[in-house]
């Protein structure tokens, strides 16, 4: 075949979109969204490490806070929640061997995360509405810096992508307790509870000890989602507050912001926010994580009892950890600050320390193993959150984090190293081992092309980090702009880093785009004929 030829067609010919059943068609489309979002988020992350360098032509400081706001938010919901939620809506009715409860629901998913993201992003980037993704009170209601039709607008897309999000958690435990038309009934109370971690809970006071009806991926994807409702709820209440403010602005009436009280708005946002990050994130990753060292080795998870035990331990402890990220304000009660933002967040040591462990122990004892592009990229996710897990407790110190809070050492070593490496390449390994099952065994263009993705990806992710840290060190703050080039030397090492990312990614599309050809990708958002025969899974 000719270049051009397989481009357009795939460099496997065996591979049609036409073959595909519709889940597989609708997983991948949320994975093509998410990898677009993705690049929306790298770009946009290299416009604003160049500019920490030197002004860019076209580019100003509302610019550029703008792109601060929405950086974060495009790279979570637009492209992690989308490779997430797509991956899981295929994973738990394949694994449970029964149809998805709602194929449209799915579907609604897919293009209100995907349309809600669009939206949010074009309020910042286009329209430079640029409170920070903070959204601190009375922040959002200063319209002499910041427009209220823009933070409509962006507040609009929030929303949309939060109502996505509750419907794919209905569907994930709807799809869990249901019992398909024409099949024997199924026991939804216990599947729900072996699900959640309650019969787990009760095995301890039982001689006689249940077993687990749902597995541990399984239950990891339904513990997750707990927290991912719990956060659409929260987001979804500030939204509609902040756009009370918005709209009355708009007709003219002027609310006062002190009729909200501030810490309580400000724990009220963390706690929800932070449902993502030390829950949802925490939780999917770990059954992730399990899910990939089971299907790599062939063996069952080692300790799996233990592990069941560990995530229920962090979904409770998830939900107490908020207020780390409160540690400098002063309103802050002393209380909150050492149960809460010390001693609890220090827990979430020992809960991934132990996920961390027993998917390393389950890969040893299946040695030797071959290295495949899936198990690189699981050992480059943990070894990404086994440095950006300690950065956050060091984080987690009221002394440390007096001097580290407000500096370029939050994002670089804890936040972007978690995510960029820990995080995505988790989903990377996701994605290299699903992919055959998804194309029905479409095998890679390049080999080549994979290896240079994951040294380029891992060796920029840490150094970005690192070097971020390192002027974080040396003072220089987050949200700020610095004209005088006291920091351009770590700037441009996170900048090279930075570059190093991109091509990896794009190395990674490439790659995948000559697999199954630009037809082929272009296939996937045609509409397809669905019956009970074509949800099913397929072994």
């Amino acid at each position: 075949m000719t270049f051009f030829e397989t481009f357009l067609h795939g460099e496997q010919k065996a591979f049609r979109h036409e073959t595909l059943t519709p889940m597989q068609k609708l997983t991948l489309k949320f994975v093509v969204a998410g990898l677009v979002y993705y690049l929306f988020a790298a770009l946009e992350g290299m416009i604003m490490r160049m500019y920490q360098i030197a002004p860019i032509p076209g580019v100003d400081a509302e610019h550029y806070y703008a792109m601060m706001t929405v950086h974060p938010l495009v790279g979570i919901f637009g492209s992690t929640y989308m490779i997430v939620f797509g991956a899981f809506l295929f994973l738990v009715p394949f694994l449970m061997k029964k149809p998805l409860w709602s194929f449209k629901a799915a579907t609604w998913t897919f293009w209100l995360i995907a349309t809600g993201t669009l939206i949010m992003w074009a309020a910042g980037f286009i329209a430079h509405y640029a409170p920070l993704y903070t959204l601190y009170w009375p922040l959002p209601a200063d319209f002499s810096q910041f427009g209220p039709i823009g933070g409509a607008v962006f507040i609009t897309g929030i929303a949309l992508i939060m109502v996505g999000t509750i419907l794919f958690v209905v569907n994930i435990f709807k799809t869990i307790t249901y019992t398909p038309a024409g099949w024997e009934k199924q026991p939804g109370r216990a599947l729900l509870a072996s699900a959640l971690g309650l019969t787990g809970l009760a095995n301890f006071f039982r001689k006689e000890k249940k077993e687990h009806l749902v597995s541990l991926p399984v239950a990891a994807i339904a513990r997750g989602s707990v927290d991912t409702f719990l956060n659409a709820a929260i987001i979804t209440f500030t939204g509609v507050l902040i756009l009370i403010y918005m709209v009355a602005a708009i007709l003219g009436f002027d609310l006062k912001t002190t009729a909200i009280d501030a810490l309580l708005y400000k724990n009220w946002y963390w706690w929800g926010l932070d449902l993502i990050a030390d829950g949802m994130v925490l939780i999917f990753v770990a059954g992730t994580w399990y899910l990939l060292a089971m299907l790599i080795t062939g063996k069952n998870l080692f300790m799996e009892n233990w592990a069941r035990a560990a995530l229920f331990l962090e979904l409770i402890v998830s939900w107490t950890v908020w207020s780390h990220h409160l540690l400098s304000d002063q309103g802050q009660p002393a209380i909150l600050k050492v149960v809460s933002g010390e001693m609890v967040t220090a827990f979430e040591l020992i809960t991934q320390g132990l996920a961390f462990f027993i998917t390393l122990v389950t890969l040893w004892s299946a040695r030797p193993l071959k290295m495949t592009n899936e198990l690189k990229f699981l050992l480059g996710g943990l070894l990404g959150f086994a440095l950006a897990v300690p950065a956050g407790i060091l984080q987690a110190d009221l002394g440390l984090n007096r001097i580290l809070h407000n500096t370029q050492w939050i994002v670089g070593p804890h936040v972007h190293v978690a995510i960029l490496v820990g995080l995505t390449m988790t989903l990377y390994s996701a994605i290299y081992l699903l992919f055959p099952i998804l194309t029905n065994g479409a095998k890679l263009y390049s080999q080549k092309l994979a290896t240079f993705h994951f040294w380029m990806h891992l060796l920029g992710g840490i150094g970005m980090g690192a070097f971020m840290g390192m002027a974080g060190l040396n003072g220089m703050l987050r949200r700020a702009i610095y004209t005088n080039g006291e920091f351009n030397v770590y700037m441009i090492l996170a900048g090279l880093c930075g570059a190093m990312l991109l091509a990896a990614f794009l190395a990674f599309l490439f790659n995948i785009v000559m697999s199954v050809g630009l037809n082929g990708a272009i296939g996937l958002f045609k509409k397809s004929e669905i019956s009970e025969e074509t949800l099913l899974p397929k072994s």
